[in-house]
């Protein structure tokens, strides 16, 4: 860690029992070939140590009065930031050696900006199919991402210190829980005047295990439903990057009438001719997604992941209409302003 009087990044990870993905999080600090950084972990009242091995890696360790959220724990550790950039990670990520050195050379070179993101890289630590296929589902997403960014992550993603204090951080009190709050700073910091940049060579691993169970409550209730809202409720959202392109949009619209389809050919048999009409399009329009599932995990794989892929898009459908519904069920509710 950096002796200077002010770091070029201070890293900031909550924590709330870390377990052993965390102790990895904290060894590949050790091997980072770029060091002018300090550690400040926020820990969530961990019972497992956590805090104890971040105080022995050489962190300082802030603790929060009771569970607070992700959230919380990084505005309370950026009000404690000495570096010029608050660099967050995920406790579940490990950086590569150089990460971090990728990072500061682009901030570095482009002086303008306010905001750095990266991604997930290609060889997730989870083995079991539903862990391989979400992680790289989200290193595609963000590889083939625009470069001059709308938006902001901070499983891996780094802003000036001075802008996120400005800002007034995470904002909490609308996500009180683990859910888009990194995206909605990003898009404050977007309308606010300041550039973001997506730098697919800024890489972590996630260690993260997935379930079917929880993929669908992450990507519906902590996620769909609050962006749907977020994009219906702020007039200055571009709704055209990351999860958000028009490829997407259309595979969600192609998915739900392959599923219809299916559904009433039971009375007229014809449409199945009509599924697999939309199914071959759908192919079609993901061909690049496949085609990296191919050349990464082999046809197997592949094969077993298209199903996953076309879940995804059936429930990212049941997302965007429960947050349509909870929306005008926000309006109606509201108080008529009579003047």
């Amino acid at each position: 860690m950096s002796d200077s009087s002010r770091p070029f990044f201070t890293i900031i990870t909550p924590v709330y029992n870390g377990g052993e993905a965390y102790r990895a999080c904290l060894e590949a600090f050790g091997r980072s070939t770029f060091k002018d950084w300090e550690m400040i972990v926020v820990d969530d009242g961990s019972t497992d140590g956590s805090d104890v091995r971040a105080t022995e890696f050489g962190a300082k360790v802030l603790r929060t009065t009771g569970r607070v959220g992700p959230g919380a724990a990084r505005n309370q550790g950026a009000k404690e930031a000495r570096g010029e950039f608050v660099f967050f990670i995920d406790a579940d990520c490990e950086v590569a050696p150089d990460t971090l050195e990728r990072a500061a050379a682009a901030l570095k070179a482009d002086p303008g900006l306010d905001a750095l993101f990266g991604s997930y890289d290609d060889t997730p630590a989870g083995k079991t199919l539903v862990s391989q296929y979400k992680n790289l589902q989200h290193h595609f997403v963000h590889q083939t991402g625009a470069p001059e960014a709308t938006t902001f992550w901070s499983g891996c993603g780094a802003m000036r210190t001075t802008r996120f204090l400005e800002l007034g951080g995470f904002d909490v009190e609308l996500f009180p829980r683990p859910s888009i709050e990194d995206i909605e700073l990003g898009y404050r910091l977007k309308a606010a005047g300041g550039r973001i940049r997506l730098d697919r060579d800024v890489q972590v691993k996630h260690h993260k295990v997935w379930t079917i169970p929880n993929l669908v409550k992450v990507d519906i209730f902590d996620r769909g439903i609050p962006w749907t809202l977020l994009t219906l409720e702020r007039g200055d959202v571009v709704e055209s990057d990351l999860n958000l392109e028009w490829k997407a949009k259309a595979s969600v619209a192609l998915a739900c009438l392959v599923a219809a389809c299916l559904v009433l050919a039971v009375f007229a048999p014809w449409l199945l001719w009509a599924a697999a009409g939309c199914g071959t399009l759908l192919l079609l329009l993901n061909a690049d997604f496949y085609g990296f599932f191919l050349k990464k995990k082999g046809l197997f794989f592949t094969i077993a992941s298209v199903p996953l892929h076309w879940f995804y898009f059936l429930y990212c459908a049941v997302a965007y209409v429960l947050g349509h519904w909870k929306h005008l069920t926000r309006k109606r509710a509201a108080p008529v302003d009579a003047t």
